[in-house]
């Protein structure tokens, strides 16, 4: 429908409300038929459009627009979990090789472990290092 055509619909809605209660009940019996006739013709009509237009197409199409958008949300989604997982993947790479140095050092070093834990000796290192600083 067209804009002029709403208009009048509009048009005769309007007069038809305004005069609606000195219009004879024959005359609202029969608005009120061919109300629910357009009405059950309207209900009737929409399935058969969706019908055809179902059966017009031959399935979901690779680019349709659902398609398309379902792709644009998952697609980052994924990157982002992929992206998060690499880096966690990566981080712990890194801590284990750190740790396996440090092993490797502790293991490889004359000093007893329990040298390690005393606080003199961490003091005696820092003091150490102090001095080879200050030459």
């Amino acid at each position: 429908m067209n804009t002029d055509d709403l208009n009048f619909a509009y048009k005769v809605r309007h007069a038809l409300n305004e005069q609606l209660d000195q219009l004879p009940a024959s005359t609202t019996d029969r608005l009120a038929a061919a109300r629910k006739k357009a009405v059950a013709r309207k209900k009737a009509a929409l399935p058969l459009r969706v019908a055809r237009r179902w059966l017009a197409t031959t399935g979901p199409s690779l680019f349709s627009s659902a398609w398309i958008g379902r792709v644009a949300v998952a697609a980052p989604l994924l990157a982002m979990v992929f992206g998060l997982t690499s880096i966690y993947q990566y981080e712990r790479q890194q801590r284990i090789a750190e740790l396996a140095e440090l092993d490797a050092a502790v293991l490889s070093d004359e000093l007893p472990l329990t040298a390690y834990l005393d606080h003199g000796f961490n003091a005696y290192l820092s003091q150490e290092q102090q001095q080879k600083r200050a030459q």
